[in-house]
């Protein structure tokens, strides 16, 4: 089969295409004909090795030289094609979803994948854009759930993959949003159902005297003094930064992180430093909420197969808004 391989850290440049040994499904695991993957924060940050903590932390993932897993990506939609002995719950033909998790392997023409960590494609996605959904879809549903009807939310990069998802997901919960973006991205965030919408280039966010029940950061561009300043006295920052790349960095936008968890444990406000598991529960929340309408991927690019390392470079430049896909 084809897939986006890689050997070592590098640029996109390091991504090639080539003929792989087809998966075959294990016992507890679906083998899906890939349709479409998404790309995300979390394939470039792997593919250069950046920030080199992750080296020194991951070691099951990440070698000294480049990432212990070849293939690259994670969010995937497609059709089931076989099933391991031990699986009744999914059948050759099915159309579903799934996030990889640190495995990888979704850009690809097909990967196995356990049969916990795939739903239902939602019936009405495309495979593009159910592609778009998992990963960014459940980091947002994940950093949102201290949100509640009435509550004030800010969410920091709210053009983004995340971000896009992020807004939606928080006026599905009742909440009133603030969404901030840059200028040319006002115009998507406003169509998601953003309140209110701030633009970067034009007002710091941070010296508004605005107060928000919950603060959502997925940029990483101000430090945790600031960002706690627009919080409720009962209010809830939540951290989830994926940065762009700016060179090779020792921590990237773990040094925020790694300085939220330090002082979470010493100030009054509540500091959640998002970690996302993948499995069927956030897949199957988030299917419900894109089949009753409260929730549509924002889709800005495909890309072929061939072209994956163009769509990661357009992502990890900036220029990127809402989701990048991959088509297979």
């Amino acid at each position: 089969m084809k897939a986006i391989v890689q050997d070592r850290y590098g640029s996109p440049d390091v991504l090639k295409l080539m003929d792989v040994p087809k998966p075959t499904a294990a016992d507890n695991e679906v083998l899906v004909r890939v349709h479409a993957a998404a790309v995300n924060a979390y394939d470039w940050h792997v593919m250069r090795g950046d920030p080199y903590l992750m080296r020194v932390m991951s070691p099951a993932w990440f070698g000294l030289t480049g990432p212990k897993r070849r293939i690259r990506g994670r969010d995937f939609a497609g059709r089931v094609e076989a099933v391991g002995k031990a699986v009744t719950q999914w059948r050759p033909g099915d159309e579903v979803y799934g996030d990889l998790g640190d495995a990888n392997g979704a850009f690809a023409e097909h990967v196995s994948v356990p049969a916990g960590l795939v739903d239902l494609k939602p019936a009405n996605l495309t495979f593009e854009q159910a592609a778009a959904v998992p990963l960014a879809g459940g980091t947002a549903l994940a950093g949102l759930r201290e949100v509640q009807a009435g509550h004030h939310v800010l969410i920091n990069g709210a053009s983004g993959g995340v971000g896009t998802f992020a807004v939606q997901i928080a006026k599905s919960l009742g909440a009133d949003v603030t969404a901030v973006c840059g200028k040319r991205n006002i115009d998507l965030v406003e169509s998601l159902g953003a309140d209110h919408v701030i633009d970067y280039t034009q007002e710091d966010v941070t010296s508004a005297g605005r107060h928000y029940d919950v603060v959502f950061d997925l940029v990483g561009n101000h430090s945790l003094a600031r960002l706690r300043g627009m919080l409720e006295p009962t209010g809830t920052l939540v951290l989830s930064g994926g940065g762009v790349s700016r060179g090779g960095s020792m921590f990237g936008p773990m040094g925020l992180i790694i300085r939220g968890k330090i002082m979470s444990r010493f100030v009054r406000h509540r500091m959640v430093v998002l970690t996302v598991t993948p499995g069927k529960e956030p897949l199957t929340a988030l299917r419900r909420l894109i089949e009753a309408g409260e929730v549509t991927p924002a889709i800005d690019r495909t890309y072929p197969l061939h072209r994956t390392p163009d769509a990661i470079r357009y992502l990890e430049e900036e220029h990127a808004r809402a989701k990048v896909v991959i088509t297979v």
